[in-house]
């Protein structure tokens, strides 16, 4: 910042400034660094964030215990630093009615910044402490009545190459090892420094991204400079007339580095949330642009999926859920059916249906079933129940399940629209009349079982989040079976090349589905390697 000199230059002395920082010691690590702006006070290493914040205020402390009190003489040191109030305006806003005036006694304030990374100590008028957000006055100086400065000086003073305090000056002591304040103060007995042609010191441009300011004075600077291009190059994918996913995920997957780094820099947790989704974006649009174009990103193979679409996978698990938690009768074959009546009938509670359609599901007795279901009154007929299994598609029968009709309001168990239904039906259809289940007379547990792991993958098909498996007991929620049962249900889908692999414990089932079934899956994106962002943020 510029310095401005007033009063006799004879009788003033430069204000003292000193920093305390804290920084991140590197990309993988959450060890910080305490740096004092004083060369003669040594770098301290902490293993954490937390560690680091209080090494550096004991250091602030001892340097305040250490100093002797504020020099009546000094004039402020915030000049050295282009404050707002010292320094002339040239944004073209209108000017102050009046030139701002240093004044009363000189203090000794602290300034912190809010999210603990730097602490700054500086002698300057009590006026000018005043005026800075968040400094609290330590120290007022002995010599009250000390003269107060005059108008601002004219720009030649205050200019380019007004002087400034450099680290690489030797320390005044106040006693053998304590901690002293920065080096940056003149010589004694010379006064205030003279004007050099120095230029200015700028700060570095200001950037932001995601409604976020990126600090000036981030570090690494690496991380400011990546945040702050991260910023721009969003803004301008925003200004494009075609969308390009490809590079969308990849400037997602740069952000998540980015927030990841920043977070590990600053300790805010709201950084890391910010990452998660946008690994999170980053996956789900690869697989857009992987559907759109057939090209791969990322690890998956490359597939076109029956269902395209990361929410049409979220809407088939919710219905599978909801089955698992109302089904009207017990049993497999039961919850079967009234799976594929719910998925006909889902928007309105109303549907139309055929005879095949329920033949086709190999149910033990299709007759018997439908008329539990209407004797318990949770499927409604227009007719009997020979009626529907003789119907064919160009006569086919109104069904209405009542516990789907929405209420009034209009809520309802799901949130899909009228043309997510059939599509939800449609892939549901192709799974459980899969021709291989078919061939090999699958039971209803079985189909169940498929539809069940086809809904619990990842992109390239292995079970459970990040092929860990699925948990025991998510099966047999979803799949009413022992574990005796459950693996005569895992050795048919082998058989019927399904599944691979599989693997039974007392806790998980792991394991790989078939290349040939993968279109039929809906995977897990929340537990998709790390990936960056979801739409544009800025």
């Amino acid at each position: 910042m510029t310095q401005a000199v007033v009063g006799d230059p004879g009788e003033r002395v430069p204000g003292r400034w000193w920093t305390v920082r804290l920084d991140a010691v590197g990309r993988g690590s959450t060890a910080v660094r305490v740096r004092c702006s004083r060369p003669a006070c040594a770098e301290q290493r902490l293993a954490s964030t937390a560690d680091g914040r209080a090494a550096a205020v004991a250091h602030l402390k001892a340097h305040l215990r250490a100093v002797p009190a504020p020099r009546a003489e000094a004039y402020c040191a915030c000049r050295a630093e282009s404050c707002r109030t010292h320094l002339p305006d040239t944004t073209g806003r209108p000017a102050r009615a009046e030139p701002w005036r240093c004044g009363g006694p000189v203090v000794l304030a602290v300034v912190a910044d809010r999210e603990g990374r730097w602490w700054q100590a500086m002698e300057c008028c009590s006026r000018c402490a005043a005026a800075t957000p968040g400094a609290k006055t330590v120290g007022t100086s002995r010599t009250p009545g000390a003269p107060r400065t005059t108008e601002r000086p004219p720009p030649a003073a205050t200019g380019v190459g007004a002087p400034r305090f450099s680290d690489h000056q030797p320390p005044v002591p106040t006693g053998v090892g304590a901690p002293q304040f920065s080096d940056r103060q003149a010589p004694a007995g010379t006064g205030a420094p003279t004007p050099r042609s120095v230029p200015a010191r700028r700060r570095p441009r200001q950037g932001k991204i995601a409604q976020r300011i990126v600090p000036h004075d981030l570090l690494p600077d690496t991380l400011r400079d990546e945040l702050t291009e991260l910023g721009d190059l969003f803004r301008a994918y925003q200004r494009r007339e075609q969308p390009d996913l490809e590079l969308l995920a990849d400037l997602q997957e740069r952000k998540a580095r980015a927030f990841t780094t920043w977070a590990a820099v600053t300790g805010d947790d709201t950084l890391r949330e910010e990452a998660r989704r946008a690994e999170q974006a980053a996956a789900t649009i690869g697989l857009q642009h992987q559907q759109r174009t057939g090209v791969t990103y990322g690890d998956g193979p490359a597939v076109t999926r029956l269902l395209t679409v990361p929410t049409q996978w979220e809407h088939a698990r919710s219905v599978l859920a909801h089955i698992a938690g109302h089904a009207p009768l017990p049993g497999p074959e039961a919850r079967l059916l009234a799976l594929m009546l719910t998925l006909r009938t889902a928007h309105t509670g109303t549907g139309n249906l055929v005879g095949q359609d329920v033949n086709a599901l190999g149910l033990t007795d299709p007759r018997d079933l439908l008329e539990k279901l209407t004797g318990c009154g949770w499927l409604s007929l227009p007719g009997t129940v020979d009626d529907l299994l003789a119907s064919r598609p160009e006569n086919p029968t109104p069904i209405t399940v009542p516990s789907l009709v929405p209420p009034e309001d209009g809520t309802g168990p799901f949130t899909f629209g009228r043309k997510m239904r059939p599509k939800l039906s449609g892939w549901a259809q192709r799974v459980v009349t899969d021709k291989k289940l078919r061939k090999t007379k699958a039971t209803a547990g079985t189909r169940l079982l498929a539809l069940t792991l086809a809904t619990r993958t990842d992109p390239s098909g292995r079970l459970g989040p990040g092929g860990q498996g699925i948990a025991l007991d998510t099966l047999t929620t979803r799949v009413p079976a022992d574990p005796d049962g459950l693996q005569d249900l895992i050795d048919r889908l082998t058989a019927a090349d399904w599944l691979t692999g599989a693997t039974l414990t007392d806790t998980h089932l792991t394991g790989r589905l078939t290349e040939r079934v993968l279109p039929l899956t809906c995977p897990l994106l929340q537990d998709l390697a790390p990936r960056s962002g979801s739409e544009p943020d800025e």
